[in-house]
């Protein structure tokens, strides 16, 4: 019996958490859906990761109520993926920052991706119908920029590829508190579909250069402490490079997609089968590693429809 595609079987509501991760530093998290940051400053708030619709954003803003009256004056969205911008128009702000490479992601595949997580993510879409369009940033930067929110500094940074073209990070200095997006997570699976392989572990060493003492990740629990850093850092290191390396030889060799499917399952299965969203993303992260093996550099363009064509190949 071929699985349920992607996440159109789990409609099951998760349980949020809110988590200070530093001195007015927060982390919305939710079992393993995308995950929200807060950053309080002297007179405002800045949100990281708008959320999937403007229903989920509500949620946040329910959270940040519970800590703070003081006014949300900037969003920062770390990559393009709808499940992290879609929820944007909720915040009433008109500061939403991203990379330059992260807006040329939304020019160029926004709507397809939109059209894709939709099909791929049913619960997280409830009340889809309220989404205005695609999210477009007001402000981008290249490599870095700063905000200060009174005298509390921001800093904003694309410091190398690796879930997408386009990652930003959010460091707060007077805390030493990052906010690292997809590129880190815990106790859930990478998604690769749009991925960098070659360059994610790079990006990773140059997160643990800073050497911070909390991390809120993309997706799974608030990372407080050095050594839970460092743990959710290597394991995410672990994750992708268990994911192209089997892949990558059987490329090399002439293989075919599926033989890199099965060469990927038996290095990956026994580590990694229970994390969250492992059997959602595990084809899409196969069919990178292997377009990416075979020279193909730049991610190709997910579709609704090339999403199912993929699942029935590998998953069905």
């Amino acid at each position: 019996m071929s699985k349920a595609f992607a996440s159109q079987g789990d409609m099951t509501e998760k349980q949020i958490t809110f988590d200070e991760v530093g001195r007015g530093l927060w982390a919305f998290t939710a079992e393993g859906d995308p995950n929200s940051g807060v950053i309080i400053g002297d007179d405002s708030v800045m949100i990281v990761e708008a959320q999937a619709t403007p229903r989920l954003a509500e949620k946040v803003i329910e959270k940040v109520r519970s800590v703070t009256d003081k006014p949300i004056s900037h969003l920062v969205l770390t990559h393009y993926h709808a499940v992290r911008v879609l929820g944007a128009s909720a915040y009433g702000t008109d500061q939403i920052i991203m990379s330059d490479a992260a807006r040329g992601m939304v020019a160029e595949r926004g709507r397809e991706d939109w059209d894709s997580e939709f099909q791929r993510f049913p619960r997280l879409f409830e009340g889809h119908e309220s989404i205005p369009g695609l999210t477009w940033p007001t402000t981008t930067f290249n490599d870095s920029m700063t905000v200060y929110l009174g005298k509390r500094r921001v800093d904003i940074k694309h410091i190398g590829r690796a879930h997408t073209a386009g990652d930003a990070v959010v460091h707060v200095p007077d805390q030493n508190v990052m906010f690292t997006g997809d590129i880190v997570e815990y106790h859930s699976a990478c998604y690769c579909g749009d991925g960098y392989f070659a360059d994610w572990g790079d990006t990773l060493d140059r997160i643990m250069a800073y050497d911070v003492d909390a991390i809120a990740p993309g997706r799974g629990d608030a990372l407080v402490g050095k050594d839970m850093v460092n743990t959710a850092i290597e394991n995410t290191r672990d994750f992708v490079e268990s994911t192209y390396r089997p892949a990558a030889r059987v490329a090399s060799r002439g293989g075919s997609l599926k033989e890199a499917w099965d060469a990927v399952r038996a290095e990956c299965d026994p580590k990694f089968a229970d994390y969250a969203i492992y059997e959602h993303c595990l084809p899409f992260n196969v069919a990178r590693a292997y377009d990416e093996a075979q020279g193909i550099a730049h991610p190709r363009i997910w579709t609704a429809q090339r999403d199912l064509e993929m699942w029935a190949a590998l998953q069905g």
